[in-house]
């Protein structure tokens, strides 16, 4: 468990910030440029100074009312910054091993370039990598120290789209190879979607919520941070069977099944759904002829108003969906709670991602050293 109490003052900017995570994990600090995510994360690495309490399963790092303050280079913490900070006169080998303290033991180095796809550019200098191919060195260097904490302070801020998307899957082979704590920094969502497991939704240098992605996304408080068009419900789910013939996979999730684009999922997957409230149609009757794959029964939990219209919360069995509707046909539905209701969700809005997550056995010893 990581758990963290901080409070800062620098100027007008007052930082009071607590929240618990789950290890091995990603933790996800969320929210808008300026809300105070990197601010912590320098706390949490012993970079910078101020009140409160840090520790990682079990060891205190930093306590202010007992005089407890552990040095930044004993923390053991590999930190990945928004540039990759590489030595230019290093070739991509020596950035590495630099991280490694020059002796890596023995298949670590191996294991972490083959993690990373960077066997062909071993020989090449950081002016000679893209700004993904650089990134990737930069979190080989962070792994290779044998951190008990990866810090990664918005690493894909500085990359353009498709550099993005390069550098994406290589952060899930991370996540899911090894049992090492992250804490990952982003203002963007559909990152947190692809890469956390727990989510600190942050403002004004408070928290405002913490808990897994699932139950946060149904939080009123990250509505006005991601904005009207991204509001909505992510569920956690396991592919049962595809079927090349129709294109779609049949997801399971509590309460029921959910059809989705083939694409790169096989069976027996786990994957996250993202189900946008405004993809969700509401029927009270049960409805038939329509081409949209999946319909969904539950019951309404709770309205509220949302941008002009009213945004309805249903429980499909275990699962909670969120719709927005206009106000009148709230009216002409009388909608109200405990209403049993229909959902109606078209295949090909389902934003999806394969998300196995970090594995429970211990990491190899070589790589995540035990606590001395």
């Amino acid at each position: 468990m990581l758990q963290v109490n901080l409070q800062l003052l620098r100027g007008a900017f007052a930082l009071d910030a607590s929240f618990a995570a789950p290890t091995p994990g990603v933790t996800a600090l969320f929210g808008r440029s300026g809300c105070g995510k990197t601010t912590v994360v320098n706390l949490i690495a012993g970079l910078i100074q101020g009140r409160g309490q840090v520790s990682l399963d079990g060891e205190c790092w930093l306590d202010t009312a007992r005089g407890v303050h552990v040095s930044a280079e004993r923390r053991r913490i590999g930190y990945v910054f928004q540039e990759a900070r590489l030595f230019p006169h290093y070739s991509v080998r020596g950035n590495l091993l630099y991280g490694a303290g020059r002796a890596p033991r023995a298949g670590q180095f191996d294991d972490v370039v083959g993690l990373l796809g960077l066997e062909n550019l071993l020989q090449r200098r950081p002016g000679a990598l893209s700004g993904g191919e650089r990134q990737r060195v930069a979190l080989g260097r962070a792994l290779l120290s044998a951190p008990r904490l990866l810090l990664l302070d918005e690493p894909l801020a500085s990359l353009d789209q498709s550099r993005r998307e390069e550098v994406l899957p290589f952060l899930e082979r991370l996540r899911d190879h090894f049992s090492i704590p992250m804490i990952f920094v982003s203002h963007q969502f559909d990152e947190v979607l692809r890469l956390a497991t727990h989510l600190v939704l942050m403002d004004q240098g408070r928290v405002l919520a913490s808990g897994d992605v699932g139950s946060v996304s149904l939080d009123p408080a990250l509505r006005g941070i991601v904005g009207h068009e991204a509001v909505g419900a992510v569920v956690d789910g396991k592919v049962l069977r595809t079927d090349a013939v129709s294109g779609l996979a049949e997801v399971a999730i509590s309460g029921g099944l959910i059809r989705v684009p083939t694409q790169t999922l096989v069976e027996d997957q786990p994957v996250r759904l993202q189900l946008l409230a405004r993809d969700i149609i509401l029927a009270i009757q049960e409805p038939s002829g329509l081409s949209v794959r999946n319909q969904l029964r539950g019951t309404v939990m709770n309205l509220s108003e949302d941008q002009g219209g009213t945004l309805v919360e249903v429980d499909a069995g275990g699962t909670r969906v969120l719709s927005r509707v206009t106000t009148a046909a709230a009216r002409e539905l009388a909608l109200r709670p405990g209403l049993p209701i229909w959902m109606l969700v078209k295949a090909v809005s389902v934003s999806r991602h394969a998300f196995r997550g970090p594995q429970t056995p211990a990491p190899r010893a070589d790589l995540a050293p035990p606590v001395a």
